[in-house]
């Protein structure tokens, strides 16, 4: 009986683990193919409706030179700060420029600090995406402000004035709501009445129109527009924290339905494993329908569902919306009334009985708003914190330190002659409270008071790591030491010379991949076919790990990837010809493959390691043009090892040694020759 390759694949010999090698690969060129071309994997899926998982799209992250965007460069002053703190306070420049970019929105915005040949800083700014970069660089070029803050717990009593001023204004917005009410009442106008008096701007032009109000968003005002007929204006107005409004409700319809179910499915129904017959399964379901109240459902379930994922909960699904569902039973679920169980629903699934626990509606609805005042209107919205006097220009320095006695990392804190007064005063009257530090209004420590702290000296502990302390360490300077930033240099990239530039290069590298693998054909023949595989192979890992690491994809990024593609194929060359030696010393086929590959290692990696050397060099002080290059190299170089020296040699194996004596030819090398 011939040996199955299931069975090869099973047993510990040099051809089982060869084989257990290819399926490995595998699953993983699988692997990262669906990480490359997801997107095409799950338009495929909905064309063709195949049952199949779809797969998390994931996009390439590009960089500034192929997305579009701006490039700002600034010169860090610091000549104010000690020699041996100038870099922890650009580092913590840098670090406040990040926060202040992230305030744009940028997905993927890129800080880092450089060093010029003249031995100043420089912080480079990269802001893919955005296009109006006036209003980012009045951001970025504000100095950073330290602040020390109290909680604030006293609220300030309205005057007698204040007083007064409040109760008119809502008592004259309460006539005015009686007025428009009346007029609603008469038959007036709701949509002219809604643009002549409504105090909100958002809707008054539009017929007072919010459109759709569920509980969710507000249950004040769902409550009442239940209440009301659709096209009809509820008879009194509401009061909320916005003023009097007058509810006109235009439509009604259920956003979402709360519903449990017990689902029979049947021998060739979607995802069943049971064996039972549909005509069996539809006997068994009427007869539990008969039983079926809205008390005993939950049991009913456990006992008969064949709905694993939720059977032990009595079926319950939660709350679901539209076009979550399987049609048919999503059209009986929001039409059915709550606390009823369906009748028998037919689905791909099999058959279900469904429980309706309740359902979420919504409104469209238009008001009249008469907005009226509250205290916050006439004192303002009141933070949780206060400012003190204490800021940045009062802080000398702050530096990790370790706890003597068990050796943790502490933030240490010294504040000049006036700041260790104003400290003193803070830590006094806050024994026991949390005192704020803000770094533009970000607050990055609110270390708990213990006692009253005199000296101008003072230390933050708490549950840090030595990488949390410098960073926070890093922050306080930022704020403490001066370093003012001019802009140096701007630059805006557009996008569409990028899409270009891409384009070019994708062409170039196809070009190129055609190129090699028909020489590879030509002078390699069968060796060159495994070798375009192994390539191929190698393309895809490394585009996979571009996704998932992420590494930022700039034109130099792509140069190096395209590079590493020549190295890779370069790695078989060097093999093929040490196993054609072996063969024409007269050495078998399996003994060539395996001293062809020794033989050729020693070169690969020594070439490759060179290379490795470099790009970490390039890595560690490069700027990000020509880091993006080293990063995408080192990748390449990697994985090109991996692909010769595993993929092309697990391909080899798996050929018989007679396969190969027969043909030769087909590795360009006859014997005797």
């Amino acid at each position: 009986m011939p040996e199955s390759r299931f069975s090869k694949l099973l047993r510990v010999t040099s051809k089982g683990r060869v084989w257990r090698s290819f399926v490995f690969i595998l699953i993983i060129i699988i692997a990262g193919s669906l990480v490359v071309f997801g997107n095409y994997y799950n338009q495929a899926i909905d064309a063709y409706k195949i049952p199949l998982p779809k797969v998390k799209e994931i996009p390439f992250r590009l960089g500034l030179d192929l997305l579009g965007g701006s490039q700002l460069t600034y010169d860090a002053d610091v000549s104010g700060v000690p020699a041996g703190e100038q870099g922890n306070a650009v580092e913590g420049a840098r670090d406040v420029i990040e926060k202040r970019v992230n305030v744009f929105g940028v997905s993927e915005p890129h800080v880092e600090v450089n060093r010029t040949a003249d031995n100043k800083y420089r912080i480079l700014v990269e802001l893919a995406g955005i296009k109006d970069i006036g209003e980012a660089i009045k951001k970025i070029g504000e100095t950073p402000l330290l602040e020390f803050k109290e909680q604030n717990t006293a609220r300030r009593a309205l005057t007698t004035e204040e007083e007064n001023s409040l109760k008119v204004f809502n008592e004259s917005a309460k006539k005015k709501a009686d007025e428009v009410l009346q007029k609603v009442k008469s038959n007036g106008d709701f949509s002219a009445l809604a643009k002549e008096y409504s105090d909100d701007t958002t809707s008054k032009d539009n017929g007072g129109n919010v459109e759709w109000v569920s509980k969710r968003d507000s249950e004040e005002i769902a409550s009442v527009a239940s209440k009301i007929a659709i096209g009809q204006v509820g008879s009194t107005y509401i009061q909320t924290d916005r003023g009097f409004e007058i509810i006109k409700v235009n439509d009604q319809r259920i956003k979402e339905v709360k519903a449990s179910h017990l689902l029979l499915c049947y021998k060739g129904s979607e995802g069943c494993s049971s064996e039972m017959s549909k005509e069996d399964a539809y006997k068994k379901i009427k007869e539990i329908k008969e039983q079926a109240t809205p008390k005993n459902f939950a049991d009913l379930v456990k006992q008969h569902s064949t709905d694993a994922s939720n059977k032990e909960r009595g079926g319950d699904l939660g709350w679901f919306g539209k076009d979550i569902m399987a049609k048919p039973f999503e059209e009986v679920a929001f039409g059915q009334k709550i606390d009823t169980i369906s009748f028998v629903v037919e689905t791909k699934f099999g058959y279900h009985l469904i429980h309706k626990t309740d359902e979420n509606p919504e409104y469209n609805i238009s008001h009249i708003l008469i907005a009226t005042q509250s205290i916050d209107d006439i004192l303002g919205p009141e933070s949780d914190w206060k400012n003190t006097e204490l800021t940045g220009k009062n802080l000398k320095r702050a530096t990790v330190q370790f706890n003597p006695q068990d050796n943790s990392p502490e933030v240490s804190l010294e504040f000049d002659e006036a700041g260790s007064k104003m400290f003193e005063e803070i830590t006094e009257r806050n024994v026991g409270k949390p005192v704020a530090i803000f770094l533009d209004n970000y607050p990055i420590s609110t270390p708990n008071v213990n006692e009253k702290i005199t000296g101008g000296q003072a230390v933050i502990s708490g549950s840090f790591t030595v990488t949390e302390a410098r960073d926070l360490a890093k922050r306080l300077n930022a704020g403490a030491l001066p370093v003012p930033i001019t802009l140096v240099n701007q630059q805006t990239v557009g996008a569409s010379l990028g899409q270009q530039s891409v384009r070019d290069s994708l062409y170039a590298g196809m070009i190129g991949l055609i190129l090699v693998a028909i020489f590879m054909l030509i002078y390699y023949r069968f060796l060159g076919f495994l070798s375009i595989i192994a390539l191929a192979a190698y393309g895809i890992l490394s585009l996979a790990i571009f996704k998932l690491w992420p590494v930022t994809l700039t034109l130099s990024g792509i140069a190096g990837f395209i590079l590493s593609i020549g190295m890779a194929v370069d790695a078989n060359i060097l093999i093929f010809e040490r196993l054609k030696e072996e063969l024409r010393a007269g050495k078998s086929l399996s003994t060539a493959i395996s001293e062809g590959f020794s033989r050729a290692w020693p070169s690969i990696r020594d070439s490759n390691f060179t290379t490795l050397l470099t790009t970490f060099v390039l890595i560690e002080f490069s700027t990000s043009v020509i880091k993006g290059f080293a990063v995408t190299l080192m990748l390449g170089v990697l994985l090109s090892m991996f692909s010769a020296i595993t993929i092309t040699r697990t391909l080899l194996r798996l050929f018989s040694e007679q396969w190969f004596e027969k043909h030769r030819w087909l590795i360009g090398y006859k014997k005797n020759q």
